[in-house]
């Protein structure tokens, strides 16, 4: 669908305003690529929505036209999640940017999609309150809830989909239906809102969101841990999992990441190591806990343990681990970037990571690895250039092996990036004859395969 009517475009023009319709070439190009090399059929307008009322009708006047509709967001996304690959409406969602309500004694706050997690936790701070998936990039609340976002603090607090207690979606068709309640717990009725979260815009638009919040911790230190080897590094995770320290974050950088971020002015040693966070009320219980973490890495032979950082070495270890994929791709100028993103049990973590290491040293093909070590979750970003079939031949199937891999340990192959286009073809090996109940669901709410078309599910 490579442009629009002249009566389609009046539509548009009629329901947004001129200022808020675009056909150009350099606004549908910039909705044509997210963080990921994957090919986009660029839309033939991009349209700007500013209420869910202005969602509905546009949805109505799709499904009539069997528009297909793509919601966009802030475009940080690695799977090609959010880039239009058959043409038709980019919506983008950035000017629906309100904080709406604050419930401060209930800790919940509603929301608009376009509104960043960073500007939220912004305004939220002020009130002692914090939303806490933390997916690095400035993600929208709506593409964190679309994909079910994660990221550094999920191995103590939890995805996003642990955050959303209510949904306003608009479905194809127009049709606009609330889910959830403000009340801490339900058992009624199917839960919609978790079917909405991580769908990825496949099943409706989300318009409006209720989230839990956390009280912001008054107390963090940050750790690092160098070990001789990834095996002593990984063996550590396990440990300080089961230790009950409870840790904010736990990540695993790897020696050849590592050289490059020292490169980048990080004082690290090029050894593979954890960066840990621990957070609470008082520093004598970071102390303690601290002291076993210590204990446990001294035990698996640590080479150095630096603790009790400072706020401004502590910022600076963070950026520079949310900023990995960046330091990468700045080290291989011109290359693309294919990143794993499987998951496992904790207690098959480390077998992963040596399945990893086995298979590049057998195949020739190098990655960097990486990972949300604390909750088993596994990134190796390998470099390569699509344009050299054989090359990138090699670095697919290293991709396919380490997820079909973590399959096998019963595991998944999206931790946190979802399904996009990517990963599409891994559905029905890791969902079996539960992928058709998907599929139908997929037909049930959106009958003519206008919304967000060519993701997450592969073709009936």
């Amino acid at each position: 669908m490579p442009e629009l009517s002249p009566a389609q475009m009046e539509f548009l023009i009629d329901l947004f305003g001129r200022d808020r319709v675009n056909a150009g070439p350099s606004a549908r190009d910039l909705h044509c690529r997210d963080y990921s090399f994957h090919h986009c059929q660029p839309p033939a307008v991009v349209v700007w929505a500013r209420s869910t009322e202005e969602v509905s009708r546009l949805l109505a006047w799709a499904q009539d036209q069997a528009m297909p509709v793509t919601a966009w967001g802030v475009g940080s996304s690695v799977e090609g999640n959010p880039i239009p690959v058959r043409g038709g409406v980019a919506l983008d969602m950035t000017q629906m940017d309100k904080l709406l309500d604050l419930h401060q004694t209930d800790m919940q706050a509603v929301v608009e999609p376009g509104l960043t997690y960073t500007d939220l936790n912004a305004k939220l701070r002020h009130h002692g309150l914090f939303f806490p998936p933390d997916p690095g990039a400035a993600a929208s609340l709506g593409g964190m809830i679309a994909n079910n976002a994660s990221g550094t603090r999920t191995v103590k607090y939890g995805a996003t989909r642990d955050y959303v207690l209510g949904l306003t979606v608009v479905l194809a068709g127009g049709e606009v239906i609330h889910t959830g309640n403000r009340a801490h717990k339900s058992s009624s009725g199917y839960d919609l809102t978790r079917l909405f979260v991580g769908s990825e815009g496949t099943l409706g638009v989300i318009t409006q969101a209720t989230l839990r919040l956390a009280g912001l911790p008054e107390h963090f230190a940050a750790v690092t841990a160098a070990f001789d080897s990834v095996e002593r590094a990984v063996e550590a995770v396990v440990a300080v999992k089961a230790s009950g320290t409870g840790p904010a974050a736990l990540e695993l950088v790897t020696a050849p990441l590592a050289r490059i971020m020292r490169a980048e002015g990080l004082d690290i040693p090029e050894l593979p190591q954890l960066f840990m966070e621990f957070d609470g009320f008082s520093q004598n219980s970071l102390a303690e806990a601290l002291e076993v973490v210590e204990g446990i890495c001294r035990d698996l032979g640590c080479r150095s343990f630096s603790a009790g950082l400072g706020a401004e070495e502590h910022s600076r270890l963070w950026s520079a681990r949310h900023a990995a994929a960046e330091t990468i791709k700045r080290a291989h100028p011109g290359l693309e970037m294919l990143v794993t993103d499987a998951a496992t049990p904790i207690s098959a973590y480390p077998a992963l990571v040596a399945f990893a290491y086995d298979f590049m040293a057998r195949e020739g093909v190098t990655g960097y690895v990486l990972g949300h070590a604390g909750d088993g979750n596994l990134h190796v970003v390998w470099p390569g250039d699509p344009g050299d079939a054989a090359g990138w031949a090699k670095v697919e199937a290293a991709n396919e092996a380490i997820v079909a891999e973590a399959i096998r340990l019963e595991g998944t192959a999206t931790g946190e990036h979802g399904v996009g286009i990517g990963k599409r073809k891994f559905m029905a090996l890791e969902h079996g004859r539960s992928l058709a109940v998907m599929q139908a669901i997929k037909r049930t709410l959106d009958p003519r395969g206008i919304l967000n078309p060519g993701k997450l599910l592969p073709d009936a």
